[in-house]
């Protein structure tokens, strides 16, 4: 700042830019960053100032501490000392010393300006400890220094500013700063003193403008808990969780939330009764567990403060956020760069994959996209440490910085408590070590010494087994995949594995499956959420857990689904996600939670009441509705507008115009706001009147398995007749053929979705030949599977005309 003078003591949070970092350490700087810059732009930032490392280093040199510091650094690395004692030895020598009266002065005449900005005698301040190696890119010292919550008095900040000065060498801090390669004693201290957010009466959290685990860049995922901050940082809660797509954040009229997760914040940090008890940690209430900590406009706030905190930073960011008392407006209290996913190529995505199957015995949040196996560890406190053995897996209640040294030396990490904002889930991004947190039982369940394994590799949700299961991993360079005419895209089911293969090329998502997310994340019938009078007690009860939170079963279910569909419509936007509504046959819909009471028994589901049929028929039409409520959510309240809804198993175009009846009548009409309605091609019936069908959809999606099965007329399950499955066979290439041509010839769009092209490099060369227009692949094969097409490509462009036009296909390119 013009005008300053050299190297002050303490400079307020509106003087600095990020020039002070030498001065004043990451975390404070960038708290001068958002105060001076994005504040007036409308970021609320609370007040505060510095105590700048000019400080720390006269309190260093006035009480003669640095040869002391220096010896016990030198003996730590002559491994005379162990990392504890010389921690120890460092942090007793800066307790013990006086304050120098200089730097008490300025703290003191700092607080009352504050106090005076307040209008209040002794505001309650935060004092945080800031490095100058902290909160930059590739070194986040996640929880490595301390912070002091509810500090009054200008002697109580004096004290809090010496034990911030102490924290610079924690056992934790020396370790992490030796691994990072830091000189200890190049490294100094600043102090934050920032004005309280009185979040102990509302909530706070966390909120990363990136996708923590896979790197996907367009969301923001926010945490929030009740009371002050620290119990989601440091793992103690499962917050509620909140996912906002970006992209739409400044559509007008729509709320782009895709996640919204209520978390179970058992405990809650707040206001302690004074000076001897700053906070306190209580349990929360059943009401306050079983409610949102924030609204939907108060996420959408935060996410747009987020989105300007990254682009003006220019890069993905880590942001505290607090609520100042129930009705009172929030405020960013911290923001730090990113430094896990921002830091890894986008064009190189790894893969890990189990190689046998097993029942996992727990599950919990997914930290990281890897799997691990060794020997179980279960470490209940800092005390037993020291019997952690190298590559084993950490199994723990929770972790705090206290544990770092250990949780670098883990092949992997399994935690009782905590969500993907914990302590434990941050440290072990930055440390590349998977981590399966939130687990609930993990300490008592998992055997000591055993062999088990971790898997993150399945999505959100990480499993715990305890065997040692084989699996191998894959890097592959998607920068260098082909280009191709025919649009290769994805199928995708499960919401919480969405964003796994978002650096894909994919042009969009070929078979989104509904019916997936009503299984997982819905779990009952939709009929019996409508009428859980006609299910047993024990289904009611359980349907009574699943809704709470929710006005009713029909809100449950629209909720649920809508934003299950959001996250599969997302990770290819603006691209086309192509979702299939239900096709559950009946015994399957028995299997959910109630569904035994709605459906009949048949003797064979396969060609049974199933798909188109259901829509109508009054079993199911009540639950039909639900899920064009859910669909009309994600298109017209959340933004999708990518997303196409696809009729399966529709038998005749008599039952295809009851269902688009339906469907207009349940606020998805065809044409209307640009809804693009495509029908599954997978009965021999839909080849032979495809001219018909093709007057009422706007593309087929071919389902390969369906047809071959009734093409073939061979059960499509039946390890018998396995032999004679062969979607290659003549019968079903040559009505696969005819429907690409008759799909064209009638203007509309022909695609494939079935599992053919994924298992059969000939069978996808035959589709290119034909000259479909898309191919959707399981993300696993896709990229065997797109060089094919790529190969295929080019090989016709030399050879053959194009199906489309006659002409060849180079030719045709470039008149396009």
């Amino acid at each position: 700042m013009a005008g300053r003078k050299q190297d002050p003591m303490v400079i307020p949070f509106a003087d600095l830019t990020m020039d002070d970092i030498a001065l004043v350490g990451g975390k404070n700087a960038s708290l001068g960053v958002l105060t001076r810059e994005l504040a007036p732009s409308g970021v609320p930032v609370p007040p505060g100032f510095a105590l700048t490392t000019r400080a720390f280093r006269s309190f260093v040199a006035e009480n003669g501490l640095e040869p002391q510091i220096r010896g016990a650094l030198q003996s730590l690395a002559a491994q005379k000392l162990t990392l504890e004692q010389v921690g120890e030895t460092i942090r007793a020598a800066i307790l013990s010393a006086p304050m120098p009266a200089t730097i008490a002065a300025c703290l003191t005449d700092s607080y009352r300006e504050l106090a005076r900005q307040l209008g209040q005698r002794r505001p309650a301040v935060a004092v945080r400890s800031s490095a100058t190696a902290e909160d930059l890119p590739g070194a986040s010292f996640a929880g490595q220094l301390q912070s002091f919550l509810n500090v009054r008095g200008a002697d109580a900040l004096i004290a809090a500013s010496r034990r911030c000065f102490a924290s610079l060498f924690t056992d934790r801090a020396i370790a992490y700063r030796e691994a990072k390669g830091f000189d200890q004693l190049a490294v100094a201290v600043s102090v934050g003193v920032q004005q309280m957010v009185r979040s102990d009466r509302a909530g706070s959290g966390v909120m990363f403008t990136i996708d923590t685990e896979s790197g996907f860049p367009d969301v923001v995922m926010i945490s929030a808990a009740w009371g002050l901050g620290e119990t989601v940082v440091q793992g103690q809660v499962e917050p509620d969780r909140y996912m906002v797509f970006k992209p739409l954040l400044e559509r007008h009229g729509v709320q782009p939330i895709i996640g919204r997760d209520c978390g179970h914040k058992s405990v809650r940090l707040v206001y302690g009764r004074g000076e001897e008890e700053p906070t306190r940690l209580l349990r929360t209430s059943r009401r306050l567990r079983e409610r949102l900590v924030l609204t939907d406009d108060e996420v959408l706030r935060l996410a747009r403060w987020a989105v300007a905190i990254e682009l003006h930073y220019g890069g993905a960011m880590d942001i505290e956020w607090a609520k100042d008392g129930p009705d009172g407006d929030l405020f960013i209290v911290q923001a730090r760069p990113e430094t896990v996913q921002s830091g890894r190529s986008r064009a190189m995505l790894r893969r890990y994959t189990l190689q046998a199957e097993a029942k996992p015995v727990l599950s919990g949040a997914a930290v990281g996209t890897a799997i691990a196996t060794g020997k179980a560890c279960v470490i209940g406190s800092v005390a037993d440490l020291d019997r952690f053995p190298d590559g084993a897996i950490l199994v723990a209640a929770n972790t705090d910085p206290d544990w770092v040294p250990v949780m670098k030396r883990a092949a992997g990490i399994v935690t009782d408590h905590g969500g993907t904002t914990s302590h434990a889930a941050i440290v072990s991004r930055e440390l590349g070590v998977p981590a399966v947190v939130g687990t609930g039982h993990a300490t008592t369940k998992i055997a000591n010494g055993e062999p088990i394994t971790l898997s993150c590799a399945s999505g959100d949700r990480g499993h715990v087994y305890d065997v040692a299961l084989p699996f191998t991993c894959e890097d592959i360079d998607v920068g260098t995949l082909p280009v191709t005419r025919t649009q290769v895209m994805v199928n995708t089911a499960d919401p919480g594995a969405a964003f796994a293969w978002w650096q894909l090329p994919a042009k969009g998502v070929g078979l989104a499956r509904m019916e997936f997310i009503i299984a997982n994340l819905v779990r009952a019938h939709p009929m019996a959420l409508l009428h859980p009078e006609r299910v047993s007690e024990a289904d009611r009860r359980t349907i009574a857990r699943l809704t709470r939170g929710h006005a009713d079963g029909r809100a449950y279910f629209v909720d649920t689904l809508a934003r299950g569909i959001a996250r599969l419509a997302t990770p290819w936007y603006p691209h086309p996600a192509i979702v299939r509504l239900s096709d559950f046959k009946t015994n399957e819909y028995a299997r959910l939670i109630g569904g035994k009471n709605f459906e009949p028994v048949e003797e064979n589901p396969m060609i049974g009441f199933r798909g188109a049929s259901r829509y109508c028929d009054e079993r199911y039409r009540e639950g039909f509705a639900m899920e064009c409520e859910a669909l009309a959510r994600v298109r017209n309240d959340m933004g999708f507008d990518n997303v196409v809804v696809m009729v399966p198993f529709c038998r005749t175009p008599d039952e295809a115009d009851r269902v688009l009846a339906e469907m207009a009548a349940n606020g998805l009409c065809r044409g209307k706001n640009g809804l693009h309605v495509y029908m599954m091609c997978e009965i021999p019936a839909n080849v032979v009147l495809a001219d018909d069908f093709a007057q009422r959809f706007d593309g087929f999606s071919i389902g390969s398995n369906d047809l071959t099965q009734l093409m073939l007329g061979v059960d499509r399950d039946s390890e018998i007749l396995a032999p004679l499955f062969d979607e290659r066979n003549p019968a079903v290439t040559r009505s696969i053929a005819d429907v690409i041509v008759r799909a064209h010839a009638n203007g509309i769009k022909v695609g494939i979705c079935g599992q053919a092209p994924s298992n059969h490099a000939d069978f996808a060369a035959f589709l290119v030949r034909e000259g479909i227009d898309s191919i959707s692949l399981d993300p696993d094969s896709f990229v065997r599977t797109i060089h094919s097409i790529a190969e295929t490509e080019s090989r016709l462009a030399k050879t053959a005309p194009d199906r489309r036009s006659g002409r060849p296909v180079k030719a045709r390119q470039a008149a396009e």
